[in-house]
């Protein structure tokens, strides 16, 4: 990724600034009381992550329950992964067909993102939509490419994953308590879940001022649970004022976002926010995302319990596998429009 190639340039109003101010004021939650047996502490956590969700659509969390050695041994295998030939990771490259493995020319709003990255699903196989007729029924299957170096790799992302699941769902518990729902209420989504973990790698950039790992994008799905290495670049648009302010890494510490399904769940009693990815000319970055997506023949619409007179269902529903796989597709063409979004569903 040596030059700046014309399709690595953002638009003017969209390119980074390099002098940054870091976000003051993102709540750190310990989720250690969630594990408690004390009523007082487990409301006070609930209402935290209620008002960090509110607020700004992100948090960190600390005391997350993920062991550490787990964490460790996937970053160092996404690192030697990465640190392959390009001939050897192209073995396990992704298309149209195999969706699931290593990709290098991602495009985000139609402008190419300066990273590689190497995606795999949670479920194994995962269950899709066919096709993007809404009338055809039919499923098939995305299976993972695992690479042959490391050799290692398969089995500790599958570790790893596991450890996604259970933090996630257990956000997703809060989450649901802060909204008024039983405990369990989203449980229910996820039992064929699209999830998936990418492993994230931005090369230094001679031109850091032109180009984004990521361009500004909100995330589709249901939350994303993000480790990233003490590099940084991740930066949000503050809701109270819309500047681009940075996320200062937080050692063993995970980033949560809302994303644009818990939007139309919750009714826009929560909101996903956009963000965003610098990178920089001397160093290179690492991060891991996971990405919690329900099921395919999940219909995506306000909950019953948040809908009433007074507060009308602001989406229609939409299929959850239909929605993915449109999205899907402009991995692998720059589209001439924007790609599907849930304004496209507002009532």
């Amino acid at each position: 990724m040596g030059e700046v190639d014309p399709a690595f340039i953002q638009d003017p109003e969209h390119r980074p600034k390099l002098c940054f101010s870091e976000a003051e004021g993102i709540p750190m939650i310990d989720l250690y009381p969630s594990r408690e047996k004390d009523p007082s502490a487990l409301d006070r956590l609930v209402k935290e992550v209620g008002s960090a969700c509110k607020e700004w659509g992100f948090f960190q969390v600390i005391n997350h329950g993920v062991p550490l050695d787990h964490r460790h041994k996937v970053e160092a295998a996404a690192r030697e992964f990465f640190g392959e030939s390009k001939e050897e990771k192209n073995k396990v490259r992704r298309d149209a067909v195999k969706v699931l493995g290593y990709y290098d020319t991602e495009h985000t709003k139609n402008v190419r993102d300066w990273k590689e990255v190497f995606d795999f699903s949670v479920e194994e196989p995962t269950l899709v939509p066919a096709s993007l007729d809404p009338h055809n029924q039919d499923v098939t299957h995305w299976h993972n490419q695992w690479p042959h170096y490391p050799p290692y790799l398969r089995e500790v992302c599958q570790e790893y994953a596991k450890d996604m699941v259970k933090l996630a769902l257990e956000l997703m518990e809060l989450i649901a308590l802060s909204l008024g729902l039983h405990q369990k209420r989203f449980h229910e989504f996820f039992k064929d879940q699209t999830s998936f973990i990418r492993l994230n790698h931005y090369p230094p950039c001679p031109s850091p001022q032109l180009a984004l790992g990521v361009g500004r994008h909100k995330d589709s799905g249901v939350l994303t649970i993000l480790a990233q290495d003490d590099v940084g670049g991740l930066e949000v648009k503050r809701k109270s004022d819309g500047e681009w302010v940075r996320v200062r890494p937080t050692p063993n510490a995970y980033i949560i976002n809302v994303g644009d399904t818990i939007q139309v769940w919750s009714n826009e009693a929560y909101e996903s926010v956009e963000h965003r990815v610098m990178v920089n000319s001397e160093k290179e970055r690492f991060s891991i995302p996971f990405f919690l997506n329900p099921s395919h023949y999940t219909m995506v619409e306000p909950l019953e319990e948040l809908v009433n007179e007074n507060n009308p269902a602001r989406y229609k529903p939409y299929n959850w596998g239909k929605f993915l796989v449109t999205r899907k597709r402009s991995n692998f063409m720059k589209l001439d429009v924007e790609n599907i979004q849930i304004y496209n569903f507002k009532v």
